[in-house]
């Protein structure tokens, strides 16, 4: 049983959490019993009682048979209820619609979640609309413009060792060429991923540094049809602006007071 902070782990509320984990990772793949209890190292008996508890309150959903198991509509809302709780994102969102005004492309926010960027909020071009929202999923963040503004903010030596996932083909997949990257974007000021995350797609991304290190980000994503030097020019001046608005306006910055320092 691991310890943190000198409190001792609840190993049942710690199987909760990766229950609900894998079965929000798993996406439109439902699973059944014997998958979760397999993935998760526990008894089929166990599993089904958990899964039972989290159905009746809404958790975890079931289909009519009640063979296959998938993420629950409370997750959603306890998804939106940490959006509505934030005073940064709430903060960032009108500046989010200054930018893509601006620019007329897709503006993201998005915050460090370990490996990857969990997107917090996101302004759609009117020209490029995706099919599926990134608000509350993740991304590498060795892959996109969010992620390495954000790891560009950290000591090299907290890079775990490669092979890194390959998103694209033009994705880092080394520690090597991710480091030599990270070295660009502190000279630069500023990240950017050509076609890095998303085929087709350029962006660029800006750490927000009302924290220390940098948590959270913005970035602006671009089709490559429509980059030409100009508009990139363009790009990264709005948002180099945007970033400094954010940051004057945040809680610790000399902006808004009164809001809770989340760790």
């Amino acid at each position: 049983m691991s310890d943190t902070g000198g409190v001792r782990e609840v190993k049942s509320a710690a199987r909760t959490v990766e229950l609900l984990e894998l079965l929000a990772a798993r996406s439109d793949r439902p699973a059944r019993l014997q998958e979760l209890a397999d993935e998760l190292g526990v008894p089929r008996s166990s599993m089904y009682a958990l899964l039972q508890t989290l159905i009746d309150r809404g958790w975890v959903r079931t289909d009519v048979t009640g063979s296959l198991y998938g993420i629950g509509i409370h997750a959603l809302l306890t998804g939106t209820g940490y959006l509505d709780s934030d005073p940064r994102v709430r903060l960032v969102r009108p500046c989010l619609d200054e930018a893509s005004e601006a620019l007329g492309e897709t503006i993201h926010l998005g915050r460090l979640d370990g490996r990857g960027v969990a997107y917090l909020a996101t302004r759609e071009s009117h020209e490029y609309l995706r099919t599926i929202s990134r608000v509350g999923r993740r991304l590498p963040a060795h892959v996109g413009a969010l992620g390495k503004a954000l790891l560009a903010e950290r000591p090299d030596g907290e890079l775990p060792e490669g092979p890194y996932e390959a998103m694209t083909a033009r994705s880092h997949t080394s520690r090597a060429a991710l480091l030599a990257d990270l070295v660009e974007v502190r000279a630069r000021g500023y990240a950017v991923d050509r076609e890095e995350g998303v085929t087709g797609i350029v962006g660029f991304g800006f750490a927000l540094r009302y924290d220390t290190p940098a948590q959270d980000a913005i970035s602006c994503s671009v089709p490559v049809a429509r980059l030409t030097p100009e508009h990139e020019e363009r790009i990264v001046a709005v948002m180099r602006e945007t970033r400094t608005k954010i940051e004057a306006l945040a809680p610790g910055a000399g902006g808004a007071g009164g809001a809770v320092n989340w760790r």
